[in-house]
């Protein structure tokens, strides 16, 4: 007995029912309005409730703003929505003649118990088509989850396909979007939540329920469904972990991740503790890359009610820092409800700080702090958040530093630590740091200011939970020649960098490390450099995702140098706009180098194009700018010209570990050594970490991984020769192509065919990292593994990890079908070409049958059949089970080896045919698609037409298509009352024409089963 969909259906409901204390409904007995997506008395009823004492024309005020909707884009009704369910609607009313305004609320966040909750399922809703979601969760009669499911039996259907399904419900039932708060897809092995504008890599699993991350591996559906829909959870996620980010181009709608709500609810207790105690609020140490800004948007609107509206100061060390963070505020100003603030000068932080009680988010960098040492406030309520809360500047300690002053003399100069001027300027403050990188071991200094770790979500979590990718390295050190002296220098930097250096060592490393740039801007190593750069590129990385890369270049003079190398080396890039230098500029600057480096609106243009996957902006050159807090998830390499050390070092890096569409990872390509700084700075992180990522060197990690699945896939063709794919001509490839398809996808190979998808999928991500060390001979070899990889996929419609639409689906098959015919069984890969192809084209199934490959004949025939028995399965009750039986006796007694190749595509060529027949059948007896399938419902019974003349049963059909259309108002899903209405109508006409026959009683159950299909697939408005 199978595990259908059906049975995971009611498991959920159940769990829904039993643990987390839902009111459940079935849609088919519920009395509604079915062109209305709001549960409408539950709604009416949880307003009045909520709102007690409220006027009624104030609360019908309410109703109506929700039941009408400006037009406009879905995604701005559903903000709009999403204000009211977080902040209450606002109304207008009359009271003794007097206009009144008032907020009418739509959920009780104070009291749970006050609102209703209610899990449904088979809830029809009727717009541009007659739709049915699997799951919905009505908070007080709004549609607020919308869950998808799929069969976890099913091999053809997963977690993928609910995705596909969600998307074709927003634009068939938009109106039911208006009201979402959170989407839901699951086939019971993963369950993911996002939100109407996320992508399906955004969509993310929630892997506890109680903040721990000891068992998130496999974390089980009901973790998942408890984590996030107990009832207090739900409404705290609803009011407090969704917001839009609005950049006035683009609006995204966010949902938090299980590690942003847990420790960001952790880091509100620890706040509302140091301000009252010490002030030390702790460290946030969440991995690069897995969403920090915007754990501190949330944090920061939780604050406001935490701490009845505290003033909050963010810090950062940089200015280009400044103005990411700020922007991603600024983008959620309407979620925070206040206007983030830049501050412009320490004078103006005093004066903004000082004229205000409460409220307010300023901005400002630790060099505004340095530029005096008086107070700026004593005020209690202000919460400082440091970004990347860990760097040398944050000493309490003051220290001697000796000077030269103008007349030549030495002089003493006392430095106070960042850290204590900023305790002295805002001293009863409390103090709270963010980072993406881990506190040195021996860094005492951020311990004494901010306290100890409050969440660590660290870089093996974030991979586990696909937050991020796995970063990559691979050294190119010895194709630059460097010789011993410079890198005998580079390591002295490493060790100044790597300490609170003096004034006398700082001088003496400057004249050092003038002669490494000498030597690092050498013309012939410059040379050396870009022809590598460019080689590895163009070889390796172009075609790989949207071929974006940076390089990170030692100083700006030698950035200038690289970018001019390499348009002399593709004077064509030039023209394309491919290649952009990125960095601050100088008012001492050669002219020159204006146009190349531009202003600040230039730079902004820039970022603009590189995060635009479809530009042709595709490699930037940069020193420190972008190395921190810029994103582009498409961003898979990494260059690096210029030594870095600890959190600098893992900042640059994280640079290429964002999420997209298929990355195995980023690569990042050292020229100058820095193998021993990342193992150095991989000490502070977590065991886990240093164990996963502590040796990332593509030499030892993805090389041997890739020679590994290369013999793994070689086994799976033993006794079939490809050598023709390597050393014959383009046609010869094409044909061991098609051959090596046939080879793998015979019957006798199934279990074979799938573990060597598999493996073949991991062979091409491992050479994606590797392939720059890999001999040209076995990339060929793993290009042929893959060409057959891809070919399988289309044939059975799994695109990697992902499933293919239906309209992509009948592309690629057309397109494999073309040319798997017209050149005699040979596939070409590369076509664009998309010819539609019929299966009712005799000429076609001709040529089907001719195919040299047998088993691709079969697929592709068995493809296309099945594709016209589901339209069928929509339509026409017989039919449909008819050609289901047929095909499934044919591929089982092929599967069997009771039927050979041969033997098979002949019993499908028949059946093709009798498809092709049945659907002139109806043309010749003048009936219209859906009056073919009454009449095929009602002579199911074979001995039937030997009691009825033919005109007869088509007079009888087309009554009953009429009567029903007729009738087309009522809902035949709305109860089980108008069903029996329905029965009763249809049997009375029946009856009329003495149908059925005595003895062929079962006659009528076909029939009423054909017009409960009828009544499903149209709009019944």
């Amino acid at each position: 007995m199978s595990y259908t969909e059906a049975d995971y259906e009611n498991a959920v409901i159940d769990l829904f029912k039993n643990e987390l204390n839902y009111d459940y409904v079935y849609g088919p007995d519920t009395e509604r309005d079915f062109t209305s997506p709001l549960y409408d008395d539950v709604l009416e009823e949880s307003l009045r409730r909520i709102n007690k004492g409220a006027p009624y024309d104030a609360i019908q005020d309410a109703l109506f703003k929700l039941r009408n909707f400006e037009n406009g884009e879905l995604v701005q009704k559903n903000a709009l929505f999403m204000d009211y369910l977080q902040n209450g609607v606002p109304v207008r009313y009359t009271e003794k003649g007097e206009e009144r305004s008032m907020i009418i609320y739509i959920v009780d966040y104070q009291n749970t118990d006050n609102n209703s909750f209610i899990v449904a399922n088979q809830w029809t809703f009727i717009e541009n088509s007659n739709k049915r979601p699997d799951v919905i969760l009505f908070l007080n009669g709004l549609p607020i989850v919308l869950v998808e499911l799929k069969s976890p039996s099913r091999e053809e259907t997963d977690a993928s396909e609910a995705y596909l399904q969600l998307r074709n419900y927003m634009h068939e039932i938009p109106s039911m979007f208006i009201y979402n708060a959170i989407l839901v897809m699951s086939d019971q092995l993963v369950s993911k939540a996002g939100t109407i504008t996320s992508g399906e890599d955004r969509f993310m699993e929630w892997k506890t329920t109680d903040g721990s991350y000891e068992n998130t591996q496999f974390a089980q559906f009901d973790t998942f469904f408890e984590g996030i829909f107990q009832k207090d959870r739900l409404l705290d996620i609803i009011k407090n972990f969704i917001c839009f980010s609005n950049d006035g181009k683009k609006e995204l709608k966010i949902l938090a991740g299980y590690h942003q709500y847990f420790a960001v609810r952790k880091a509100i207790e620890s706040t509302k503790r140091a301000a009252v105690t010490d002030g030390k609020g702790g460290v946030f140490w969440h991995t690069q890359g897995s969403g920090k800004s915007l754990s501190m948007v949330f944090y920061s609107h939780l604050l406001q009610v935490a701490l009845e509206s505290p003033t909050i100061v963010v810090l950062t060390d940089r200015n280009d820092l400044d103005d990411q963070l700020y922007g991603q505020f600024a983008k959620c100003k309407d979620f925070l409800r206040q206007e983030p603030v830049h501050a412009e000068s320490r004078e103006h932080l005093k004066t903004w700080l000082g004229g205000r009680k409460a409220n307010g988010i300023i901005f400002t960098t630790m060099q505004k702090f340095e530029e005096s040492f008086d107070c700026l406030s004593e005020r209690r309520n202000i919460v400082v958040m440091a970004d990347e809360a860990h760097r040398g500047q944050y000493g309490l300690s003051e220290r001697v530093k000796m000077t030269t002053n103008e007349q030549g003399e030495e002089v003493a100069k006392i430095v106070v630590g960042t850290a204590r001027v900023i305790r002295n300027s805002l001293p009863n403050a409390t103090y709270i740091g963010f980072t993406g990188t881990p506190i040195a071991t021996e860094d005492r200094n951020t311990r004494e200011v901010f306290g100890d770790y409050i969440d660590i979500y660290d870089m093996t979590q974030a991979v586990e939970d696909g937050a991020t990718r796995p970063v990559y390295y691979e050294s190119r050190v010895v194709k630059l020649h460097l010789d011993q002296e410079i890198i005998k220098l580079i390591d002295q930097e490493y060790d100044i960098m790597a300490t609170q250096a003096d004034a006398g060592v700082i001088e003496q490393s400057k004249r050092e490390l003038g002669r490494m740039e000498a030597i690092l801007g050498n013309d012939s190593t410059i040379n050396s450099l870009v022809t590598d750069i460019i080689d590895h590129y163009e070889n390796n990385r172009a075609e790989l995702l949207t071929g974006k890369a940076m390089i990170v270049a030692y100083s700006r003079d030698i950035a200038l140098k690289i970018y001019h190398k390499i348009h002399e080396l593709r004077p064509q890039w030039k023209d394309e706009g491919k290649v952009a230098v990125v960095m601050t500029s100088s008012n001492k600057d050669p002219e020159e180098w204006r146009e190349i480096i531009g202003n600040k609106a230039h730079k902004n243009e820039l970022a603009v194009q590189f995060k635009d996957n479809s530009s042709p902006l595709k490699i930037a050159i940069v020193v420190d700018m972008w190395l921190t807090g810029f994103d582009v998830p498409s961003l898979a390499t990494m260059y690096v010209y210029k030594p870095m050390n600890g959190h600098n070092l893992m900042q640059a890096i994280a640079r290429v570990n964002r999420v997209f569409r298929d990355k195995e990872g980023g690569l990042v390509v050292d020229y100058v050594g820095i193998a021993s700084a990342l193992k150095r700075a991989m000490n502070d992180y977590t065991v886990r970490d240093k164990k996963n990522y502590g040796d990332t060197d593509i030499s030892k990690v993805a090389y041997p991984k890739f020679l590994e699945k290369l013999q793994i896939c070689r086994d799976f063709f033993y006794e079939y020769d490809y050598q023709r794919f390597m050393d014959g001509t383009d046609l010869e490839r094409a044909k061991t192509i098609s051959g090596g398809v046939n080879y793998i996808i015979a019957p006798s190979r199934q279990e074979d065919r799938e573990e060597f998808v598999k493996e073949a999928l991991m062979l091409h991500q491992a050479l994606s990292l590797c392939s720059s060390l890999v001999e040209e001979s076995l990339r060929i070899e793993a290009q042929f593994f893959e060409s057959v990889r891809v070919l399988v996929l289309r044939l059975s419609n799994q695109g990697g990890d992902k499933k293919l639409s239906l309209p992509e689906m009948n592309a690629r098959i057309n397109e494999l079908l073309k040319h798997s015919i017209k050149s005699d069984g040979v596939i070409n890969l590369f076509s664009d070409i998309h010819e539609e192809f019929s299966l009712f084209d005799p000429k076609f199934l001709d040529e089907v049958a001719k195919m040299k490959e047998k088993n691709l004949a079969v697929e592709l025939l068995k493809k296309l059949i099945a594709e016209q028995i589901k339209v069928y399965r929509r339509t026409n009750v017989v039919k449909s089970e008819k050609f289901s039986e047929i095909i499934q006796r044919a591929m089982n007694a092929y599967l069997n080896g009771m039927l050979t190749n041969e033997q098979v595509i002949q019993e499908l060529m028949k059946l093709a045919k009798e498809i092709s027949a049945a659907s002139k059948a109806g043309q010749d007896l003048g009936l219209t698609a859906d009056e073919l399938a009454f009449y095929d419902a009602l002579t199911k019974p074979e001995a039937v037409k030997d009691f009825y003349e033919n005109a007869e049963l088509i007079a009888i059909t087309k009554e009953l298509t009429e009567t029903l259309r007729k009738n087309r108002t009522i809902d035949w899903q709305k109860k089980d009352s108008a069903r029996a209405r329905m029965r009763m109508m249809i049997k009375k006409l029946l009856k009329q024409h003495k149908y059925p026959p005595e003895g062929m009683e079962d006659a009528v159950q076909t029939v009423m089963m054909q017009c409960e299909l009828w009544a499903d697939n149209n709009d019944m408005r």
